[in-house]
């Protein structure tokens, strides 16, 4: 009997694996005419914004978005506020509480008559497909998946079969309403994004843009929603979505956005002056140059060594015209032996080099950590200063709230660095969805913006380093005996109460995940990190 049981089961797999190998992705037809205009000046936004870009000819506006719930309110109040157009873009979009929200405010957006576009990663995004369908149902809302994998059932396996293709993943991030404000950096759509969860917090960060960045925006989306490489989820089932199950849907969402109201994050939203201020743009916004800068969507298509589609080409020059300090902010780093020598360039330039990512105890990739420690000491013998975020810190809840609320369960609870930030001589802002590792830079797409705007890069160091010693281990090399880099050891330094302690191993890192990293580190996959 086992022996016909194993045998069915070899069956089985083999058929699974001789249909994901047949199916294909389906084609789609040419789009001849624009989706949707790009003359929203009368548009409500577009009323309010044209006064504030008239008084800074050629320049964008930028208000940064730090703390998690500010980041969620302004989408909120932003889709809200749309009439005419919603172009939404992430790598990841969690069915959660912040995710229903949202989905739910793009509805009620779709309701008013507004076109709402949803591009998604096949991968990152979380969400079924047929709760997807029910979206895209909405005659008002289309949803596309970009480089989806071809079986639709056996999509892990699918994966496996397609890994070459389905291994080269969306990792932008964008949010622009009415072609008039948007909203760009790390933050995927998720509560551990918005400080909605109670087991983890990411420290991350967005900025919201008005002015002609804002038009690089709209035209960055329009490219990657006609590439072949984005397919609309309806090309992939010839079924319908009953009535019925829309309704129950749409209905659960209601009641979903009902409980959440009386809930910390709910009042905290609510509360933030997002909420309120957005709409007539009551913000203090920070003016200067903008550029918009992104992979190409043919970067899945093409070898990774074809750098014609890559941004990080256009990163490049800003970096190199650093005079006096570059400061990194990348939760996962793995400059592998080109980024080593780039740094090492600019530190015999007298330039400082300030780099700031996940500790092994905060990292939620533990694999990223295998591919980046074997650089620490090359980095630190030549100067640059690394530091590693905390595990675990005291987040201060937003005021009134109790720290056990339904997602606000906040005290002390395991953080995550996962903003992308880079600041140059203090002038130049880079904020975005690229991580300084090989994934970002050759195999996934991304996108974000430099900001010429001094006043609004300072206060960025100012928070960034202000934090420092109480958020990070400070990384101290230690020469060993010989004249070899690799023979010297790590220190982890950290500030307790005006004492240093000194750690020599991983701080906070149980024997598990050191473990992990150093089987990890045995194997050649840095190109996959």
């Amino acid at each position: 009997m086992r022996a016909i049981e194993k045998a069915s089961l070899w069956l089985l797999l083999a058929a699974s694996a001789w249909l994901v190998g047949c199916a294909s992705l389906p084609e789609r037809p040419a789009e001849s005419v624009p989706v949707h205009s790009d003359n929203t000046d009368g548009t409500r936004l577009g009323r309010v914004v044209a006064p504030f870009v008239a008084e800074h000819p050629g320049l964008s506006g930028v208000f940064p978005l730090e703390r998690g719930v500010d980041a969620f309110a302004a989408r909120m109040a932003l889709a809200s506020a749309a009439e005419r157009s919603l172009d939404v873009q992430y790598y990841i979009w969690r069915p959660d509480d912040s995710g229903k929200l949202l989905a739910d405010q793009l509805i009620q957006a779709a309701d008013r008559g507004v076109h709402v576009r949803v591009l998604l990663d096949d991968i990152g995004a979380a969400a079924s497909d047929t709760s997807l369908l029910a979206l895209d149902s909405h005659t008002n809302i289309e949803v596309r998946l970009f480089n989806p994998v071809s079986h639709r059932r056996f999509r892990k396996l699918s994966f496996l079969f397609e890994f070459g293709r389905a291994n080269r993943r969306m990792h932008n991030k964008s949010f622009t309403v009415d072609n008039q404000v948007t909203i760009i950096g790390g933050r995927n759509i998720g509560d551990e994004y918005f400080g909605a969860s109670s087991s983890v917090e990411f420290a991350d960060f967005d900025v919201l843009a008005v002015g002609p960045v804002v038009a690089a925006a709209t035209s960055a989306f329009e490219l990657y929603w006609r590439s072949p490489s984005s397919v609309p989820i309806s090309f992939f089932t010839a079924k319908k979505v009953s009535p019925q199950l829309i309704t129950q849907r749409r209905a659960a969402l209601a009641a979903h956005r009902e409980m959440m109201g009386d809930t910390a994050f709910g009042r905290a939203a609510r509360d933030s002056r997002l909420m309120g201020g957005l709409p007539g743009l009551k913000l203090e916004l920070s003016w200067g140059r903008a550029w918009l800068m992104y992979d190409l969507p043919d970067k899945v298509a093409t070898s990774p060594e074809n750098r014609a589609t890559h941004l990080a080409p256009q990163l490049r020059p800003v970096a190199d015209a650093a005079e006096r300090e570059v400061i990194v902010v990348s939760p996962y780093f793995v400059p592998g032996k080109q980024g080593v020598s780039f740094f090492q360039v600019l530190r015999k330039r007298g330039v400082r080099v300030v780099i700031i990512t996940n500790s092994l105890a905060a990292t939620d990739v533990v694999a990223v950590h295998a591919g980046y420690r074997r650089y620490r000491k090359a980095l630190l013998h030549e100067g640059v200063q690394l530091y590693e975020t905390k595990a675990s810190r005291r987040s201060e809840a937003p005021s009134g709230q109790d720290k056990h609320s339904r997602g606000q369960g906040r005290g002390s609870s395991r953080a995550s660095l996962h903003a992308k930030t880079f600041v140059f001589d203090q002038r130049l802002l880079f904020v975005g969805s690229m991580n300084l590792d090989p994934r970002s830079v050759s195999l996934n797409t991304e996108i974000g913006a430099i900001f010429e705007v001094p006043d609004l890069a300072v206060r960025v160091v100012d928070a960034i380093e202000g934090r420092l010693l109480h958020d990070a281990y400070r990384l101290e090399f230690v020469p060993g005996p010989g004249p070899s880099k690799k023979s010297g050891r790590i220190n982890w330094l950290s500030e307790d109460n005006g004492r240093t302690l000194r750690y020599k191993r991983e701080p906070g890192a149980s024997f598990g995940r050191r473990f992990q990293v150093w089987l990890l580190s045995l194997f050649p996959i840095e190109s996959q990190l």
